[in-house]
């Protein structure tokens, strides 16, 4: 008589479960099922060629992003604009980027983004905006990258293959966008994401208060520093950017503003100064 695999009985009853529990565990149990698939030689290729972050990650890191990058191909459409004909490949390496934050967290797979929108390369948005006497004017900017609350981002092309590319400027634009996204989770962007008990977010506002304020004296004075003057634009900015040094020049980051980056590091439960 044999035996049935573990597999399969870990399976049956993670389905008995979600039966009983309803859609997050139907949730689960898909995403266990695609991570279960072997990673496709073709996305190694694109990792190994294109994102040279991913071979500076501990084995079991780059393992979890793998997963991280099945889940987020396979739930988050990529969706082309300007005549941008998606491949597999901008699919990949975008959810690479963004896996970067889900790293050693049960934070779920950016719950209110429905989809990505691609751009060739830089593109132009039209608002509409009120100055201080309620005068409505319309204004248009180039961005390379943009995360709305509706459930969309915005990312220009050549900037995230730039991003993946160069990973020690301090400058990654999905890593910016999709930090927007964990901050809008729960409202409007404030530079305050998701923290759980309420003694996190007192610290949290003290520790990056005084980053933020010491930035914006800063670029007032015109000085010199590792964190982008965008950054001082407002909080939510300042956590986005935050983020991207945070990631991507951690010995920079830890050395000028030690609180700031330990706080990250408590938030995204990794330490990238042992990644170097």
């Amino acid at each position: 008589m044999s035996l049935v695999p573990l597999a399969v009985l870990a399976a049956l009853a993670l389905a008995v479960a979600a039966w009983l529990w309803g859609p997050p565990l139907w949730a689960a149990l898909r995403r266990w099922r695609i991570t279960r698939r072997p990673f496709p030689h073709a996305w190694r290729q694109v990792l190994q060629q294109r994102m040279p972050y991913f071979r500076r990650l501990p084995a079991d890191l780059q393992l979890q992003l793998k997963k991280h990058i099945q889940v987020l191909v396979a739930e988050k459409p990529v969706l082309g604009c300007d005549g941008l004909v998606v491949t597999e490949e901008m699919r990949v390496l975008i959810a690479a980027q963004a896996g970067l934050l889900l790293l050693n967290r049960r934070a779920g797979y950016f719950p209110q983004l429905r989809q990505v929108l691609l751009y060739p390369g830089a593109f132009v948005v039209d608002r509409v905006q009120r100055d201080g006497a309620g005068l409505e004017r319309g204004e248009r900017r180039v961005l390379l990258g943009e995360s709305w609350q509706q459930g969309q981002v915005l990312l220009s092309w050549d900037d995230v293959l730039a991003g993946a590319a160069v990973p020690g400027d301090g400058r990654n634009v999905v890593i910016h966008e999709f930090a927007h996204q964990l901050d809008q989770e729960s409202g409007a962007a404030n530079g305050a994401p998701f923290l759980g008990r309420r003694v996190h977010y007192a610290r949290w506002a003290a520790t990056l208060g005084a980053a933020y304020a010491a930035l914006r004296a800063r670029v007032d004075a015109g000085l010199p520093g590792v964190l982008d003057p965008y950054g001082a634009t407002d909080p939510a900015e300042f956590f986005a950017v935050a983020s991207e040094a945070f990631f991507e020049q951690p010995e920079a980051l830890a050395g000028e503003q030690p609180a700031l980056f330990a706080e990250l590091a408590g938030y995204y439960r990794v330490n990238p100064l042992s990644w170097q």
